[in-house]
């Protein structure tokens, strides 16, 4: 079974019996490092179900190609008008509010936010400088959780049934080499929205911790030297299944369609190895087994 599935059990339920993802069609979705991988095919996807969109990404010009995909994907359900392109640097969380403002001043409200943006990490545990463990965390854990309680708070005043998503990683929940810093990130957003969810249960989370798939996030990686990109593309390595980044889209979609909190979506061997984590024993045996270590070095 966990050879055939590409999803936690949840997850592939609700693909086949769940909520469709045309029922968020109407409901304004922002979408952070949306031009390109996941928020790409993410965005075009919603757009055909004539989902209206913000677009957010540091590059303009990819964003207004991504932008025509949308429209094209919509077939006639949205106008240029529904779907706006708007620069962001996450990193700049001094503009957060002022670029929630501005979504406001076009749609009139906000549904749902996507936090997307982030960088992996390929570096050895013992050669990672410490400045590149707080630029992860920087990155794919404050920066999201800034623009989160902004959104948040601005649903609670307004009395919004909002939805908060964010994007994390399979590695958060099996880990994988040479990648410390980003598990540890994507471990502690898991834990922040784990705690959102208490605090405020009437605010809708998805946690989704997606495994391998087809993107340029190995080229774009931190090494263990703050500046530098790791700059090995996926398509030079074999050792893995991976995942389209279409396929992932769209699970991811009719995970925020059907509310569920946390989700993963990953290639046989991974869906197995989150299932055996809660098992520890048996999971050590399977790293042997597997040659775990060696099988994702390149992961």
């Amino acid at each position: 079974l966990w050879i055939q599935l590409d999803s936690n059990a949840e997850l592939y339920f609700k693909v086949k019996f769940g909520k469709k993802i045309s029922s968020l069609a109407g409901k304004v979705v922002w979408i952070t490092g949306a031009s390109s991988g996941l928020g790409r095919s993410l965005a075009i996807l919603l757009a055909s179900h004539g989902i209206k969109l913000v677009l957010s990404a540091r590059r303009v010009d990819e964003l207004n190609k991504v932008q025509q995909n949308c429209l094209n994907a919509a077939r006639g359900q949205l106008q240029v008008k529904d779907i706006l392109v708007l620069r962001m640097d996450v990193l700049e969380i001094n503009k957060h509010e002022e670029l929630l403002e501005i979504v406001i001043k076009n749609f009139g409200h906000l549904d749902i936010l996507v936090s997307n943006a982030g960088r992996s990490l390929r570096a050895d545990w013992v050669n990672i400088d410490l400045d590149v463990d707080k630029a992860v965390f920087d990155l794919d854990v404050f920066c999201p959780v800034h623009l989160a309680r902004i959104v948040i708070r601005y649903f609670l005043k307004n009395k919004i049934d909002g939805h908060i998503a964010v994007t994390s990683s399979s590695s958060s929940l099996t880990p994988t080499p040479n990648m410390s810093s980003y598990i540890a990130a994507k471990s502690a957003i898991n834990a922040y929205f784990h705690a959102l969810n208490m605090d405020y249960p009437q605010i809708k989370t998805t946690i989704y911790c997606i495994g391998p798939f087809f993107s340029k996030i190995q080229e774009e990686a931190f090494t263990g030297r703050l500046g530098e990109k790791y700059g090995v593309s996926i398509n030079s390595i074999n050792t893995l299944q991976r995942m389209s980044p279409e396929r992932s889209a769209f699970l991811f979609a009719v995970a925020i369609a059907n509310e569920i909190s946390m989700c993963w979506a990953g290639l046989y061997p991974f869906n197995f190895m989150v299932y055996l984590k809660n098992y520890p024993s048996l999971y050590n045996i399977a790293v042997n087994i597997f040659n775990w270590r060696d099988c994702i070095a390149k992961h």
